[in-house]
């Protein structure tokens, strides 16, 4: 009797343990949509207050895109092969979905040369762009008489690029920390809730970055 007490008290901190960390998970998401949301809306405002320029994104954005879009394929597999308890399998997926977390933080990296290389700086101006552009004027100002204005629609593509590629490096640490455990085989059929955390916030950074490209190739 005092056996099964003490399996069920284990199983019981176990689920409770679960819980708290799948809280703390959905808490997170919530704040990141939250600061996004923000960000998106910041963007339209100021768009539409005029001295804005229009330009098109690299088109590196789309290999990104691509990227993380398998890596959400290798990433689900990891989960199916943990459920399974195939820690094989689970290991490949999860070093396949490591890698591609890691080339699409580089493939951002492109990007921002891209658009340095264009004169779109963090903190450019109009008179720095050195590709084809529109300008939107706030009143009857030329691009010319413009030129000192500060490039505001690149300085917040940077912003809302980079911060989504912190909270990707956040993730590639996960997965780097996932996939440690699983070469230890500390998972099991029975035990993947590491696993299923960490596929969650993988699949929430792929539908953010999905989200912000539609936005930023949309809304110029």
């Amino acid at each position: 009797m005092e056996m099964v007490q003490t399996n069920d008290f284990e199983n019981n901190e176990v689920e409770v343990k679960r819980k708290a960390q799948k809280s703390l998970l959905w808490f997170g998401l919530v704040s990141i949509v939250m600061l996004f949301a923000g960000l998106t809306s910041a963007y339209l405002v100021r768009q539409g207050e005029g001295k804005w320029v229009e330009f098109s994104i690299p088109g590196t954005f789309a290999i990104s895109t691509l990227i993380i879009l398998i890596s959400s394929i290798s990433m689900q597999w990891a989960v199916a092969s943990a459920r399974k308890g195939n820690i094989g399998n689970l290991k490949k997926a999860l070093l396949i979905t490591l890698l591609l977390g890691v080339a699409f933080a580089g493939s951002q990296y492109v990007a921002w040369s891209q658009l340095y290389h264009n004169g779109i700086a963090f903190t450019g101006r109009v008179s720095d762009i050195k590709t084809n552009f529109n300008y939107i004027p706030a009143g009857k100002e030329s691009v010319a008489e413009a030129g000192d204005v500060g490039n505001v629609a690149g300085s917040f593509l940077y912003v809302i690029t980079g911060l989504h590629v912190l909270h990707l490096i956040a993730g590639i640490l996960a997965l780097f920390v996932v996939f440690s455990r699983a070469t230890r085989n500390k998972y099991s059929s029975e035990n993947y809730n590491g696993v299923k955390i960490c596929a969650i916030y993988w699949h929430f950074l792929d539908g953010l970055w999905v989200y912000l490209f539609l936005f930023l190739l949309y809304i110029r």
